[in-house]
């Protein structure tokens, strides 16, 4: 590998960031301006038509008999724990390579994060290695589709039907992902979905949902986010503000309706990638994203696993390269969990991840030249040891 390797001058300034929404708004940017003044005009920014449309629309999109947003996909989580009645003394299973939010919020409602390893192919939780944390304080598991990916749900419903366990879906980076016919959000007791702006489906701030077919669990999700309160003033529990204001609401409406053709467009990145850069994979020097014959991946990120990681990242931010790591450290190895006594080791996969992956842009809108210099620099990188 050479110690300074030089980037063909043609491209030496073209920047290739991890994210630009530039290309994702602009197209709409007069739509989405004008949900906004409609917002405004109506001075209706807390429920209202805007909500309750959104709301209609992702039920549908994610083929889900309701759709309650809310503030967060964090708070997604966290309202859904209530709704189940999980809180102190009880269990819940999650993976430990996932963003924090999937076990800080089984923190924050008193319960304990009990951490399963996951498999190295997908990132996704390891079915077979989630029965044996099931314990008579178990309550539920969390499977997360990371990256964009369902996890084995099948395996996972056979353990938790089991065990009458509960299921919550951690779909934040998976919407419009499926399991065979199946919509991620659907499968378990509520699926839980993030509109950060870097999300597949994001907001312009903060946003989130639940999904659930339970007319019931709905309808508590719906107390539970504004105060646990069906009137105004009147509580029949304590809940918290979650609440997806109408602004927020009105733009992912306008979204929505691209959201299938920037799935297509990320796929089809992903294909480019994969298909250019196989030879590494062959070699061992890459390992590129396994897309399971059960589903539909929609990449909220590609990422691939190599052992020098970050003189990769160095390399390719040298040449004008943005390039992320999605998760440096696994949860069970954070500071703020140090006290449930899992120690390094424990969780093996998790922790290989950790010091492997590199997320590589693959957003709507990038250029085939950003994607080539992407691949050429990449393959440069590498280039003695081919």
């Amino acid at each position: 590998m050479r110690d300074n390797p030089v980037f063909p001058e043609k491209d030496s300034d073209l920047e290739v960031p991890l994210l630009d929404l530039g290309p994702i708004h602009q197209p709409l940017a007069g739509q989405m301006r004008d949900a906004v003044i409609k917002v405004l005009e109506t001075n209706r920014f807390i429920g209202g038509p805007e909500l309750e449309s959104f709301e209609s629309e992702a039920a549908t999109y994610c083929h889900a008999n309701h759709a309650i947003g809310v503030s967060s996909g964090t708070d997604a989580i966290i309202v859904s724990l209530m709704a189940l009645d999980i809180g102190y003394g009880d269990e819940v299973i999650v993976p430990s390579f996932t963003f924090f939010a999937t076990a800080g919020s089984v923190h924050r409602v008193g319960a304990k994060p009990v951490f399963c390893d996951i498999r190295p192919d997908t990132f996704n939780l390891d079915p077979g290695k989630l029965e044996q944390l099931v314990t008579p304080r178990t309550k539920a598991v969390i499977p997360v589709h990371l990256f964009g990916q369902c996890a084995e749900m099948d395996a996972i419903l056979s353990v938790c039907r089991r065990h009458s366990l509960r299921i919550i879906e951690d779909a934040a980076q998976a919407i419009g992902a499926r399991l065979r016919d199946d919509h991620a959000g659907t499968l378990g007791d509520t699926g839980c979905f993030s509109f950060f702006p870097s999300k597949n489906l994001g907001g312009i701030g903060d946003g989130g949902l639940v999904t659930t077919n339970n007319a019931d669990l709905a309808a508590r999700i719906r107390t539970l986010r504004d105060h646990g309160a069906k009137h105004r003033y009147y509580h029949s529990s304590v809940g918290g503000n979650f609440r997806l204001d109408a602004i927020q609401a009105a733009a992912l409406r306008v979204k929505l309706s691209a959201l299938e053709s920037w799935h297509e467009q990320r796929r089809k990145n992903a294909s480019a990638y994969k298909e250019s850069l196989s030879d590494l994979q062959e070699k061992g020097l890459v390992r590129l994203p396994v897309e399971a014959p059960y589903g539909r991946h929609v990449f909220n990120q590609f990422v691939i696993r190599v052992n020098e990681r970050d003189r990769l990242k160095e390399y390719l931010a040298a040449n004008r390269i943005g390039t992320a790591v999605y998760y440096p450290i696994p949860l069970h190895l954070q500071e703020c969990f140090s006290h449930l006594g899992v120690e390094e080791g424990r969780l093996p996969e998790s922790e290989a991840a950790s010091r492997e992956v590199l997320a590589l842009p693959v957003f709507p809108g990038l250029s085939e030249r950003q994607l080539a210099k992407v691949i050429r620099c990449i393959r440069d990188f590498y280039s003695t040891g081919i």
